[in-house]
């Protein structure tokens, strides 16, 4: 089935793609309030309604959210539909996702290493984070780690962790200073009318009361129920830390008001693909207890992608692997290496 699937010639042009976002610059000042009450927000796109992470279910409540830019932060404005608005987690830096949250994943160089991770709940406290590494190739989390000059707020429509009434929703707004954002960055300048990996996501827990307080709710058992994980861009998986599934935020010149346009790169699309035999290729030779080499018979033929082809090769030794292969359309090599970092090579 996997020979007959990945030989010949494949049609990757129709895959699904990650969600895209342009975001505008402002030169008004914002007010860091939760409400988004300033003329430059209403002048910008709303994102598409968030998704459940796997892409196939709809939400039961609605989220959105909203970016913009200036010289100095990067900001962020989300509004989320929620009959019962509560929190109970004050401290930082403590697991907030226990919590119903807001979280934001970004990957300036889209190379899925060296990332940042915010999560925030309804009482405004605050989760931030950095991972070297997916958790899949053993990344240091450094949890001590903080975004400094970081701002936020919280705005409630309704009333916070009372039980007897049904609220409208929760907003966040936050700005994070250029001056984090770009420490791990190829680059140090801003990323104007460039791009970079970002994804949303929101947890949501089904909750029980006792005594009129709010808390996660149990099964029988005495276990927590699953959360519900409801994202901007879909992971395919339930695990946000793939990062290469993320969205695409293109950081426009033009200001609010206007309107700009960004089309995916092709050697992005044939990026996705790398990481698809990555990740199958790391699966088989996990399960693969015969010392062969696990998924050979999928590399070597070749893809098409906008009536272009290209060949994905496997180098394997023992002391790890490589899948790359050459782009037709920049005649760059592109490389998935063993600790799933990717790398691009210019012919010189």
């Amino acid at each position: 089935m996997l020979f007959l699937l990945y030989m010949g010639c494949i049609q990757l042009a129709g895959q699904e793609t990650p969600r895209k976002y342009v975001a505008l610059k402002t030169l008004e000042a914002l007010s860091i309030d939760g409400k988004a009450n300033e003329p430059s927000w209403s002048n910008v796109e709303w994102s598409s309604d968030f998704i459940d992470i796997e892409g196939m279910k709809i939400p039961e409540y609605k989220t959105q959210m909203k970016m913009l830019w200036d010289n100095t932060y990067l900001y962020f404005f989300a509004q989320m539909e929620e009959p019962h608005i509560w929190g109970t987690l004050k401290q930082r830096d403590t697991v907030i996702f226990y919590n119903n949250d807001f979280e934001i994943f970004i990957d300036p160089d889209g190379d899925t290493h060296n990332y940042m991770e915010f999560e925030m709940n309804a009482l405004n406290t605050v989760w931030d984070l950095f991972l070297t590494k997916p958790y899949r190739n053993q990344g240091k989390v450094l949890d001590s780690w903080d975004i400094q000059g970081l701002k936020s707020a919280v705005y409630v429509d309704g009333t916070l962790n009372k039980s007897n009434d049904s609220d409208t929703g929760w907003s966040v707004e936050i700005a994070i200073p250029w001056s984090v954002l770009t420490e791990a960055s190829n680059s140090k300048n801003l990323p104007k009318n460039e791009f970079w990996r970002i994804n949303f996501s929101r947890v949501n827990w089904d909750y029980e009361l006792t005594d009129g307080r709010y808390s996660r709710k149990k099964d029988e058992n005495g276990k927590y129920l699953p959360e519900y994980n409801w994202v901007w861009s879909p992971q395919g998986v339930i695990n946000m830390h793939e990062p290469e599934h993320w969205g695409y935020v293109y950081f426009s010149t033009n200001r609010t008001g206007g309107k700009d346009d960004f089309s995916i790169p092709k050697d992005e699309y044939i990026k996705w693909h790398l990481y698809e035999l990555y990740r199958n290729f790391r699966d088989r030779r996990k399960e693969d207890t015969k010392g062969k080499s696990a998924n050979d018979e999928i590399f070597g033929f070749s893809k098409e992608l906008f009536g272009k082809s290209f060949t994905p090769i496997l180098e394997d030794c023992k002391t790890g692997f490589t899948i790359w292969t050459k782009s037709p359309f920049t005649n760059k090599t592109l490389i998935v290496k063993n600790d799933g970092k990717f790398e691009t090579h210019e012919e010189k």
